[in-house]
């Protein structure tokens, strides 16, 4: 047998995380991926996807140059070689990282798929039985889900793991499902010059969200010609030679027909436990794959030793490889015996990487009002600062704060709004009132000068703003 203080099973974001820290806190690690470590987010999810979102940027930005500036600018075509190999290089480049650096720690990493045998032992494929002195770590992510009655044949009918490696742009797409990824891949494609239909089964886009999130966002997609069918329901669904035909149930019970090159179904994503053995450690996984701790301070399983992270995690884990990230941090330093700070869930920035794009942190108002708070409310447009009108894609702010108390809430849509919800995040963090933030002076002209001018309002000092 071979024996370790750790043996973490699955080498993503959760994985190799938790992998680094413990190793950096002095404990022998093994780290059993049966792919590539990096996971789904680097070699299938955020890393490239957001890479080829940059691509769809810069064409997005040729097309605003000549109709809107004056830049007689034109775009001759998409070498979709050249841009599957610069998003590839990027993804290449983060892998020789991480695994460079598990290296540098020290981290033993093993290749191969890892079953549970107890509480504290594994077999390993290729490496034999794995006893783990002092805990194994879950990590063993997720993989898209799809529909009862369709199958992905990676052609016509698609996940977002095989549109990632499409030989080729397709000219119509059906997206079916409304939430970050689906919506991602929707704004990629229309970029891209395809006609695009998004139908999603709630009320409304990224369904988890502030309902003025979901409204701002949804009139930014129908401004650039993407089709979208909320409350509606695919019926059924014929695959062709030359793409799929579709049928569709809308909001108002009316049946459409939609022919498109390519379906991509993007209903969200399982949790992956084939193989994994849980039932000989003594773990059961609920009606949705999930493996839910026993302690959520320390993501323990009932079973004492056995710590889960990641996207096997249920709610309130949002299955975001940022908070994985938090998730491994918290795990790795419990097992060192050290007294770590349980992951703040409502303080975890929530993004989507559309144009416009849309970043939240904390509840909505809705959800804020369900859970008794006495909330005040100031919605900002983007439109209202000069940076604004500059981008000219509209946008907002949203606040929601307890009447004379605490921010609970802020939620974003506008271009590059990603990069600007870090200082919400703190807000929420810190337990900030939004006097605390409107003391301190945003630069101007700039995007993140709204966020500012909300919380001046709020404070009662409002400059453009009417209190």
């Amino acid at each position: 047998m071979n024996e370790t203080d750790v043996l973490v099973i699955g080498g993503g974001t959760g994985g190799y995380s938790t992998a680094l820290r413990a190793a950096a806190l002095g404990l022998d690690v093994v780290l059993a991926e049966r792919d590539k470590v990096g996971g789904t987010c680097l070699h299938r999810g955020c890393i490239p996807s957001k890479a080829m979102l940059h691509a769809a940027e810069l064409v997005d930005g040729i097309v605003e140059a000549r109709e809107r500036w004056g830049v007689k600018a034109t775009l001759e075509a998409v070498d979709w070689s050249a841009l599957i190999a610069t998003r590839d290089d990027i993804v290449a480049r983060n892998h020789r990282g991480v695994t460079g650096r598990l290296a540098h720690a020290a981290v033993e990493v093993v290749h191969g798929s890892a079953e549970l045998t107890g509480p504290r032992t594994a077999r390993v494929t290729g490496h034999g039985e794995v006893v783990a002195r002092r805990g194994i770590v879950l990590a063993t992510g997720s993989r898209p889900r799809m529909l009862p009655g369709l199958t992905a044949d990676g052609r016509r009918v698609v996940t977002s793991d095989d549109a990632l490696f499409a030989p080729e742009l397709p000219r119509s797409v059906l997206v079916l499902g409304g939430g970050a990824i689906g919506v991602e891949y929707a704004s990629f494609h229309r970029s891209m010059g395809a006609h695009v239909t998004l139908v999603e089964a709630a009320d409304r886009l990224l369904p988890l969200e502030d309902v003025d999130v979901s409204r701002h966002l949804t009139r930014g997609l129908k401004r650039r010609g993407i089709d979208v069918l909320t409350g509606a329901r695919l019926s059924d669904v014929a695959v062709l030679d030359d793409g799929v035909r579709a049928t569709v149930r809308t909001a108002r019970a009316e049946t459409r027909t939609v022919r498109a090159e390519r379906l991509l179904v993007a209903v969200g994503r399982s949790p992956v436990t084939d193989g994994l053995g849980l039932a000989a450690a003594g773990l059961v996984a609920d009606d949705r794959g999930h493996v839910a701790p026993a302690d959520w301070a320390r993501l323990e399983t009932s079973v004492p030793g056995i710590h889960v992270v990641g996207d096997l995690l249920p709610p309130p884990s949002p299955g975001l490889a940022h908070a994985s990230f938090a998730e491994g941090l918290a795990v790795a330093e419990t097992l060192a015996g050290l007294r770590s700070p349980a992951v703040d869930y409502a303080a975890v920035p929530r993004v989507t990487y559309s144009s416009p794009q849309t970043a939240a942190v904390g509840p909505t108002e809705a959800q804020a009002r369900d859970a008794g708070h006495d909330v005040v409310v100031n919605t900002l447009p983007l439109t209202a600062v000069a940076k604004g009108m500059v981008h000219g894609q509209g946008g907002m702010v949203k606040v929601v704060s307890e009447r004379g108390g605490r921010v609970l809430g802020v939620h974003l849509v506008g271009p590059h709004v990603s990069e600007m919800i870090a200082e919400s995040q703190l807000i929420i963090g810190w337990d900030a009132e939004p006097a605390d933030v409107a003391h301190h002076v945003h630069a101007h002209p700039t995007l993140s000068e709204a966020v500012g001018e909300a919380f001046l309002t709020l404070a009662g000092r409002g400059l453009h703003q009417q209190s």
